[in-house]
């Protein structure tokens, strides 16, 4: 139990520091590479895309691989080719250099998230996951609101070698996560039945897809991140800085803003979130966020008074983190309670790849609208995204039993024979049903 709390605390510390690294590029990417390296709007575009495609092309490796190997491994190797990647980004003076810098980033990360993701979950019980997941998001975004507000101290765009500065630090703290992660003495995964494992990686992808509440939950997380993360980075700063007119260091300020939120709001919310039922929280993020994008289209008609147009971006960042302190004790818990066992690295793979494909259409969809300039049109889908995700998140809750829906709390660190029996139940499949209670 003590070397899984320091496992735990290794993984939680090495996130953070990471997370601190990366404040101090993601609020001014999109200012660096159309400012700085004279990138276009749609140019910009394309490289947040590549950060998301290189994921999705190695994601489909790294949730078997986890399974097979164990999830350290795979996350001391995507640091360092994400640290590389970052390395590239700060010193790249071209746009095919900074592409491919992008895809060494995007790739290194996509590895990093389901491996982090299936340690917490093997270093927890069902009573302490969602703490464990609120506590990783808060500390996240800690890291990288401090980042961001440094970073917004330093940056200044007539000085290239300032965002270079900035690409080096984020550099050197993901060097630090594969140091602290990779000394992380993780407990054994958990046994299952036997030839649940064999088929390969191509059977475990056939198991998913004929999940249909994990086929749900993937539709509505893809929502979530367009959304919200997809935007941030792209659509959300272009808005910021080119309609409401407030300067790049005011973007860290925002940034710092929605960290603080989300800090001060997590733990209230992972109590109100308790025992309640994961998908109305989901479609209460959807409510909250619907009220963010109308914020930020206030913004844009107050650019004549930069103050009242900085207070509401920074208002509209605060609201995207409520939303945000919703889903962190929400989505990695109702994965880890949907997946089997020996496929716990593939689930959690596949919601980081649906996560990098909603991020792949999200900064390329952003940057098509800011580069022809219809910004009303461009908050409109957002607004109406808001919307179906609230939708979504009702009618998610029809197909999950007790447990997945956090009414129950599972008896042990991983399902048992019986939730597989009803989760293969649910997947419409006799067969499936048979074998799991059997099992049991």
């Amino acid at each position: 139990m003590v070397a899984t709390t320091t496992a735990l605390r290794r993984i939680q510390l090495g996130n953070a520091l990471a997370a601190f690294g990366s404040g101090f590029t993601v609020p001014f990417l999109f200012v660096y590479v159309t400012r700085v390296r004279d990138m276009s709007a749609g140019q910009a575009g394309l490289m947040f895309s590549v950060l998301a495609v290189a994921a999705l092309v190695v994601l489909p490796f790294v949730g078997p691989g986890i399974d097979r190997r164990g999830p350290r491994p795979v996350a001391v190797v995507g640091a360092l080719v994400a640290a590389a990647g970052s390395l590239t980004l700060g010193f790249a003076a071209h746009p095919p250099l900074i592409l491919a810098a992008a895809g060494l980033l995007g790739a290194g990360i996509a590895a990093i998230q389901p491996a982090l993701a299936t340690m917490i979950v093997r270093c927890t019980t069902p009573q302490t996951r969602s703490r464990a997941f609120a506590l990783q998001f808060t500390f996240n975004n800690l890291g990288l609101g401090i980042g961001g507000l440094i970073g917004g101290l330093i940056v200044d765009p007539s000085r290239p070698a300032s965002f270079t500065v900035l690409f080096v630090v984020e550099a050197a703290m993901i060097v630090v996560l594969a140091l602290v992660v990779g000394g992380a003495r993780m407990p054994a995964a958990a046994p299952h039945a036997a030839g649940a494992g064999d088929g390969g990686p191509k059977a475990g992808w056939r198991h998913l897809l004929r999940d249909r509440a994990m086929v749900r939950l993937s539709v509505v997380s893809a929502l979530i991140f367009f959304t919200c993360y997809g935007q941030f980075e792209s659509g959300l700063a272009a808005f910021a800085t080119e309609v409401s007119r407030i300067s790049p260091s005011m973007l860290g300020v925002a940034l710092a803003a929605n960290t603080l939120v989300i800090v001060v709001a997590q733990l209230a919310v992972l109590r109100i979130v308790t025992r309640r039922r994961r998908s109305m929280v989901i479609a209460a993020t959807g409510v909250v966020w619907l009220l963010a994008w109308i914020v930020t289209a206030v913004s844009g008609l107050l650019h004549g008074n930069a103050a009242l147009a900085a207070v509401t971006i920074v208002a509209a960042y605060g609201l995207l983190g409520i939303g945000e302190s919703l889903l962190a004790p929400t989505l990695g818990p109702m994965v880890a309670d949907l997946a089997p066992a020996h496929l716990l690295g593939q689930y959690n793979a596949a919601q980081s790849l649906v996560k990098q494909l909603a991020m792949a259409v999200g900064p390329a969809f952003a940057g098509a609208m800011v580069g022809a300039g219809i910004y009303g049109p461009y908050l409109v889908v957002l607004m109406a995204c808001s919307v179906l995700i609230a939708v979504l998140g009702v009618r998610l809750g029809r197909g999950l039993s007790p447990v997945q829906n956090g009414l129950v709390v599972a008896s042990s660190s991983t399902q048992g024979p019986a939730e597989r029996a009803e989760q293969a139940g649910r997947s419409g499949r006799p067969e499936d049903a048979k074998a799991a209670a059997l099992a049991a």
